[in-house]
């Protein structure tokens, strides 16, 4: 299970399996970012490269009118991910 969902002071939690299944469902709420924010990965326990591909469009729209994403709380096999892929050099990771 996947869920997505931006709460009262602009941080996106994301938590479960963000797997291409999910993408449609990631993509609705990520689309409506208009300027930088904070995802809170502590409740995602998995990533495929479906999901990576839609964090990596929506950071590149976003860097475009000079905005971005900030991704927190990434447990140390999403945080391994992210390094292998290079997305640690295009994202900002706390």
């Amino acid at each position: 299970m996947f869920s997505i969902s931006r709460n009262s002071d602009g941080v996106v939690a994301l938590t479960g399996r963000f797997d291409a299944s999910q993408v449609d469902t990631a993509r609705a709420v990520l689309d409506g970012i208009t300027s930088s924010c904070t995802l809170d990965f502590s409740g995602l326990a998995y990533i495929a490269s479906a999901g990576l591909g839609v964090l990596f469009a929506a950071q590149k729209r976003l860097v475009d009118s000079g905005q971005g994403l900030t991704l927190a709380n990434l447990n140390p096999h999403i945080r391994e991910i992210f390094h292998i892929a290079g997305f640690d050099h295009i994202f900002e990771i706390r």
